[in-house]
């Protein structure tokens, strides 16, 4: 089953994604049954005969010309798929290329950063780049979505913690990053700006992924392709990572667990489409937009310096 937020007013709405012969469609859930639950969360909370009874009346609806309940993925408003995410979780240097690319040897164990839930947002929407930084890297990843509030996951049952998967694009504003890890200090800032965690454009329940560890990865920039891999090149695989944070962290319904990106991360140019697609499970896909007004805060360098070069090998010292 394929799952998304719909942006209305009076707060997002489930869609429930049916396929059709010149792509996808989003069916709003609450438009089929009024009794609908009112997000993502609450549909997935059903027992699986209910959840089924959503499906079939979506599909009935996609194939019904004009449906006011239907309407095509592209001209959709989505927000993420699973709103609110108390908790966004990142994991650096977790591909032995990407760990490479930035001068760094394979770590040990896993690299935890947090990015901020204010950083979510989805298919379709732009990506504005705020006058404090001048440089955004793209990161395409497999996002984890947690479907229960859960501590201490085991081998025998971390996939009973997981409502679904998704794509997530882990935008990075580089130059702050850099200047911080020069200087010694947390870098977290740099992955918290608005908008800089997009995900989507669907939720994808586990009965359509039946191993997170065999999904192709790729990302595109203005179709110039940038970053290609496979999530069975992960050095922590969905399941050690769940078990290892879990260990310490409560996950809640609604978390993002973001793996990790392979090699290939570079800058995307003012007004630049970015398109990341993970297996089967979609293509994300967002539009990059520069703001050009003064910075409102210290100056991080001189425009030269904060582009740098867009070759990430050369720079080193870029750990996610």
């Amino acid at each position: 089953m394929r799952l998304a937020s719909i942006r209305v007013p009076g707060g997002p709405r489930p869609g429930i994604g049916v396929a059709a012969p010149d792509g996808w469609s989003v069916v709003r859930a609450d438009l089929l049954d009024p009794a609908a639950p009112e997000t993502v969360l609450g549909l997935l909370s059903l027992p699986g005969e209910e959840r089924r009874r959503y499906a079939r009346l979506a599909a009935e609806a996609a194939g019904r010309s004009g449906h006011p309940a239907v309407t095509p993925l592209e001209e959709t408003p989505l927000g993420p798929p699973v709103q609110p995410s108390p908790k966004v979780i990142c994991l650096a240097l977790n591909y032995r290329a990407h760990a490479a690319e930035g001068g760094f040897v394979a770590p040990k164990r896993p690299v935890i950063f947090f990015k901020g839930p204010n950083s979510l947002t989805g298919h379709g929407a732009d990506i504005a780049v705020p006058p404090l930084t001048r440089r955004i890297d793209h990161e395409g990843e497999l996002a984890v979505v947690i479907g229960r509030r859960c501590k201490g996951l085991t081998d025998g049952n971390w996939q009973e913690a997981v409502a679904g998967y998704a794509v997530m694009n882990d935008l990075t504003a580089r130059d702050l990053q850099l200047a911080d890890i020069e200087a010694r200090h947390p870098w977290d800032f740099s992955k918290s700006i608005d908008g800089y965690g997009p995900i989507g454009p669907w939720l994808v329940t586990t009965d359509e992924v039946p191993d997170p560890q065999a999904l192709d990865l790729e990302v595109r920039v203005d179709g110039e392709l940038r970053q290609k891999s496979t999530t069975g090149r992960m050095i922590f695989g969905v399941r050690e990572l769940l078990t290892y944070i879990s260990s310490v962290v409560t996950l809640e319904p609604g978390d993002v667990i973001a793996t990790g990106t392979p090699d290939g991360i570079g800058p995307v140019p003012d007004g630049s489409t970015v398109e990341v697609r993970v297996g089967h499970l979609g293509v994300l896909r967002n539009r990059v937009v520069f703001d050009h007004g003064s910075p409102r805060g210290p100056a991080v360098g001189s425009p030269d310096e904060q582009i740098r070069s867009a070759d990430p090998i050369q720079e080193g010292g870029e750990p996610a």
